[in-house]
């Protein structure tokens, strides 16, 4: 008889579901999409009924529901870190307390209570860590029959990081550093500082990092202050903060903001003000203290294990910056991370830790390694609910019978300049779009980055895109020897392919330095000539493969860009309806759903439509 697990994360940021029958993954989900809220930290309903849908299961088919940490772990560090505290953050205090009283301490209750929502039936609650949520969803999914794993985030119930080692079934957590000492947390308040939001602007001040100028006095400054007054860094790694100048142990602000102004001699800047080059100094400081942080801890992680392979998660995993950089050390034959590496993962690690260290089943590696079958791991649409929306706003489409006839007339608009919207297959598990919920372009165009974030995107203007290029061609584009799927390497673009930088280039605006034409592929590389890259190979998506290869074709370039199909401010599209929607409120020019074409000049303009540009306040 098949056994079933849900794994759930919840009540944080990035709440998520995932189904597991028999140590395979039928399906994995945010709710977010089904929400419609960014980063929604709700109990996951609509995932979770969505991944039992795919399975075919009702709730009391399960064997166990696994939660992704400790409620009660974490409540114990609340209280101690109030009392070590005390009496700083009395406003905190009232704040959080009434709600862990009325809610959180009821977890258990309250668990049962949502899960009754899904249908009829007991089933057993499991509770692992969230760093071993994190630590299972790293490391039983990669290709590696053994590894050292590493996770690094803000904060579990104590942990903020841990190096361990995975052999087989057997996980085993060697070292841990604990709250509130915090790589995760030291780079979310540069975060705060920098004028983005903590817990989702992370990715942008990885983006900033490179406008500033590495030989400036002040980025020198602004490195030997942070390692001189805000952190104590080891040579394991491990590290210890001076919390007087940090709030976010029982303040409502990441930083306190008067020490710091006294500190780097700049304030705090307001969110959507415009970036000098100061912050720009900033973010590449702690960008590099982080990347020197996780090279240390990698190089105990090969020292505790003697692996010569590495699996990561956590949300600090997700600085694909930082691990560009450690695959170009070498510390290890290869590196794993996992995808959906923030706590949206920990639902699948918690369905994996039931899996293999509750059940104690013994582990398969297929002879196809990727066990987390491409990241496509959502809900998937057809021609009928294409044609319902169609329908609906009496929409004009063109239909194909023939897939590769529609894959050599979007390769050919691509090339033509035109930006589309395309939506196949499953949707993708993890913060990033990888060809089947994407918006496309030329790489080759050198309008198109600004394009791109300026009339599509409707986001900040300096924020990089990324390639998408055939598997067999990485090494025509990029300094990378072995694939990159999952979009969590930033690697050089070579070196024939770029174009000389004027002597004076550091000192341009951030806008002037943006579109400079850096290579022939200047939509996808950076100005520090980095890109974050993914690669697809023809078996895992075999649509997105020949749509590239056809591109290819006409052009003699095996990459496009691909950014997520979404705006600012908003999750990624889920359903054919909301692709549409995002589609006639921005300036794309195609949207491909499933089979069917829609030209942008052929619709009707919807009824319901939105002024994005005063929405986010963009020029």
């Amino acid at each position: 008889m098949s056994e079933a697990i849900l794994g759930i994360s919840a009540y944080y940021h990035d709440s998520a579901a995932c189904l597991m029958v028999d140590g395979q993954i039928i399906a994995a989900a945010h709710e977010e999409r089904f929400s419609r809220k960014k980063h929604d930290s709700s109990f996951p309903i609509n995932a979770a009924r969505y991944v039992l849908h795919e399975g075919g299961l009702e709730l009391g088919d399960l064997t166990v529901v696994s939660f992704y940490d400790k409620p009660y772990l974490k409540f114990e560090r609340l209280l101690e870190t109030y009392h070590a505290f005390s009496p700083k953050g009395l406003k905190s205090f009232l704040s959080a307390i009434p709600v862990w009283i009325k809610e959180k301490l009821f977890l258990k209750k309250m668990l049962k209570e949502q899960l009754a929502e899904l249908g009829q039936g007991k089933v057993p609650l499991l509770f692992p860590e969230h760093h071993l949520s994190h630590a299972a969803s790293a490391f039983y999914p990669s290709p590696f029959k053994e590894a050292a794993v590493l996770t690094v985030d803000g904060v579990g119930e104590w942990a903020t990081t841990t190096i361990g080692y995975g052999q087989n079934t057997e996980l085993q957590i060697f070292e841990e550093l604990h709250f509130p000492h915090s790589i995760g947390l030291l780079y979310s308040a540069f975060t705060y500082y920098t004028g983005f939001r903590v817990n989702s602007g992370e990715y942008k001040l990885m983006g900033l990092a490179p406008y500033g100028n590495r030989h400036s006095q002040q980025t020198k400054l602004f490195t030997e202050k942070i390692l001189s007054e805000l952190v104590d860094i080891r040579e394991d790694g491990s590290l210890l903060l001076n919390m007087a100048y940090f709030n976010f142990a029982t303040g409502l602000r990441m930083t306190d903001d008067k020490k710091w102004l006294a500190l780097f001699g700049i304030p705090p800047r307001k969110p959507e003000s415009s970036i000098t080059q100061d912050y720009m100094n900033m973010a590449l400081a702690i960008q590099q203290v982080t990347e020197d942080i996780v090279l240390k801890l990698a190089h105990t992680a090969k020292e505790l294990t003697k692996s010569d392979y590495l699996v990561m998660a956590g949300g600090v995993a997700l600085n694909s910056v930082a691990n560009g950089k450690l695959l170009k050390e070498k510390i290890f034959q290869d590196i794993w991370v996992q995808p959906a590496a923030g706590d949206a993962g920990g639902a699948l690690g918690a369905a994996y830790a039931a899996w293999y260290l509750w059940k104690d089943n013994e582990r398969v590696i297929n002879s196809d390694p990727d066990s987390m079958q491409g990241a496509y791991l959502g809900p998937e649409y057809d021609a009928k609910d294409i044609l319902k929306v169609a329908q609906k706003f009496k929409a004009k489409y063109k239909h194909y019978d023939n897939f590769d006839l529609l894959a050599q007339d979007v390769a050919r608009l691509i090339a033509d300049g035109n930006v589309i919207g395309w939506f196949q297959g499953r949707m993708e598990y993890g913060p990033r779009a990888l060809g089947n919920r994407s918006i496309l372009g030329d790489a080759r165009n050198p309008e198109m980055q600004k394009k791109m974030n300026l009339k599509i995107k409707y986001r900040e203007g300096f924020r990089p895109f990324a390639p998408t290029v055939l598997e067999e061609d990485i090494q025509e584009f990029f300094d990378l020897d072995r694939p990159s799927p999952y979009m969590l390497l930033v690697i050089p673009v070579l070196e024939t392919r770029r174009n000389a930088l004027p002597d004076n280039y550091e000192n341009f605006s951030l806008y002037d330095r943006l579109y400079h034409l850096r290579s022939d592929v200047p939509a996808i590389t950076h100005v520090d000539y980095s890109a974050r890259i993914q690669s697809v190979r023809q078996k895992t998506n075999p649509r997105y493969w020949q749509l590239i290869h056809e591109f290819k074709k006409l052009t003699g370039y095996g990459v496009i860009v691909n950014t997520s199909f979404n705006v600012r401010g908003e999750p990624i599209v889920c359903t054919p309806m909301d692709a549409y929607k995002c589609f006639m409120r921005t300036e794309m020019d195609y949207l491909v759903l499933g089979d069917f074409l829609f030209d942008k000049r052929d619709q009707k303009k919807l009824d319901d439509d939105i002024n994005w540009r005063e929405e986010f306040k963009l020029d």
